[in-house]
């Protein structure tokens, strides 16, 4: 699929990766513009093709008291705020059939969760839109299994489908990426790595999923060098204090080191 054809999308002559970062959850406004203004900076500066992240709404959480929302509407009006902003595209993450035509008039790509990923009404909803559908890879689903999940969205009539693989299960609460899997959904679709998400560590007994973010750097290393098209990276001043998924999100100090160090490994991949 062609980056293009996404609204406000900049440095696609840059040859490198393209980034879907920023929190997990919208927390509030200030803080999504915060993180949005340090991203673009980073990006602006670095030359990469980049997407606001955030999610309206979490609905796949541990326990009921977990935090699931400021509220769909104001959440994303502060996406779309973000966006107008910075000029800038977003991607959000829907759950449910309603969410597609009300997420999409608020942002540029609609996200398919893993564990939703191969529900036939949700994605086939997404596609209708005619928004980009980011499809993350099942943690219980091989590569070659997301050529069906991609079909979904052609057959409902679009061509504009992404894969994030985001690790596969790997016994009891932990995550592991097989990057044998890269090159065989890129046959099917650009594929996108989901750095943060795979290094989590879900279902632990206290109910609040933990993380390895000492090891973002590692998995991302090897994403660029096996020919990743997208990272995907969640991101906070503050994640010990984030709302949702603090264990795993990488520190927006760390950020602009680690974006430094991949473009270096990308243009050398790319002298090859």
């Amino acid at each position: 699929m062609d980056l293009s054809l996404i609204p406000n999308i900049k440095h696609l002559n840059s040859n490198n990766f393209f980034l879907l970062a920023g929190p997990c959850a919208i927390e509030s406004e200030d803080m999504a513009m915060r993180i949005a203004e340090k991203v673009i900076t980073i990006t602006d500066k670095l030359e990469i093709p980049y997407i606001f992240k955030g999610s309206f709404k979490k609905a796949n959480r541990s326990r009921i008291d977990s935090f699931t929302g400021i509220g769909d509407e104001k959440a994303l009006k502060i996406l779309r705020k973000v966006s107008e902003t910075f000029n800038v595209p977003t991607v959000t993450d829907i759950h449910e059939v309603s969410d597609a035509i009300k997420a999409a008039e608020y942002v540029d790509v609609l996200q398919i969760p893993a564990f939703l990923v191969r529900q036939t009404d949700l994605v086939v909803a997404a596609a209708q839109t005619g928004k980009v559908v980011n499809l993350k890879k099942g943690q219980f689903m091989s590569p070659g299994a997301m050529k069906h999940a991609v079909q979904k969205v052609k057959d409902a009539g679009s061509e504009k489908a992404w894969i994030t693989d985001r690790g596969t299960m790997f016994g009891y609460q932990d995550m592991i990426v097989d990057f044998r899997g890269i090159p065989e959904m890129r046959k099917f679709a650009p594929t996108i790595l989901d750095v943060t998400h795979s290094l989590q560590q879900p279902n632990q007994e206290a109910g609040v999923t933990g993380g390895r973010p000492d090891m973002i750097e590692t998995i991302a290393r090897a994403g660029i060098v096996n020919n990743v098209d997208g990272l995907f990276i969640e991101t906070h001043f503050d994640p010990a204090n984030a709302k949702s998924d603090g264990a795993n999100m990488l520190h927006l100090d760390n950020l602009e080191g680690l974006l430094t160090n991949l473009v270096a490994i990308r243009k050398t991949i790319n002298s090859l």
